[in-house]
């Protein structure tokens, strides 16, 4: 199974980012009203992981690899706690990052990224009824969903910022020019894997310098 994962991993990252992406709208997992979910379980720089939103990650993300693999899912196995906290601690880290860039997300840009979110859309276009109704269904306050999406836009803008620096070698391009569809995908595969470790290079590197406590015990024993 863990070959299997390892095998397809491009593929399991693209789905995680969604996960992680989504899962403060999409409503709480297993937590309740516990006063304890309201724990903060990371900080990071000036930002914070609360144990509740750990949970609602961890939860998606299981429900992810559950379908994967309905015979053989196996959190342990798959050190899924550590997936998850890692995820979420390098979102935040991206997020710093963005900030001492100066990179900002604009009211526009936050209302196009809403207007054509297929879940406010009413025949194909952004109804507000819908996008109200929606968010008071799933009890999200609506300027907090904004402020989410604000950030969700700002984690991708650096994102973006770090993986453009990434080219293929003049000998790599050679090698993989031409018509044929396998060298494009090859191509393709190669840029994707390049400009991945770019971001995990830059993420490591800025660990060095952003404060980072994490209360490991809070989810330790869960």
């Amino acid at each position: 199974m863990l070959r299997h994962m390892r095998e397809h991993a491009k593929y399991f990252y693209v789905l995680f980012v969604i996960v992680i992406l989504s899962f403060i709208f999409w409503g709480v997992g297993r937590v309740g009203q516990d006063e304890s979910n309201n724990q903060q379980l990371a900080k990071i720089g000036d930002r914070t992981i609360t144990v509740e939103e750990y949970w609602r990650a961890y939860e998606r993300m299981a429900d992810l690899y559950r379908s994967v693999y309905p015979d053989d899912f196996d959190p342990e196995a798959m050190n899924l706690k550590g997936i998850v906290l890692d995820k979420l601690v390098e979102d935040e880290l991206l997020l710093v990052a963005a900030r001492k860039a100066g990179i900002t997300v604009t009211d526009s840009e936050l209302q196009e990224s809403i207007v054509n979110n297929p879940n406010f859309q009413s025949n194909g276009l952004f109804d507000k009824r819908v996008y109200e109704n929606t968010l008071r269904l799933n009890r999200i306050n609506p300027a907090l969903y904004e402020e989410s999406k604000r950030e969700e836009l700002l984690r991708d803008k650096m994102r973006h910022l770090i993986e453009g620096t990434v080219e293929l070698s003049p000998d790599e391009e050679e090698a993989l020019s031409g018509g044929d569809k396998s060298l494009a995908s090859l191509r393709d595969s190669l840029l994707d894997t390049k400009r991945a470790q770019a971001v995990r290079a830059f993420l490591n590197g800025i660990k060095a310098t952003v404060p980072i406590t994490i209360n490991q015990q809070l989810i330790s024993s869960s």
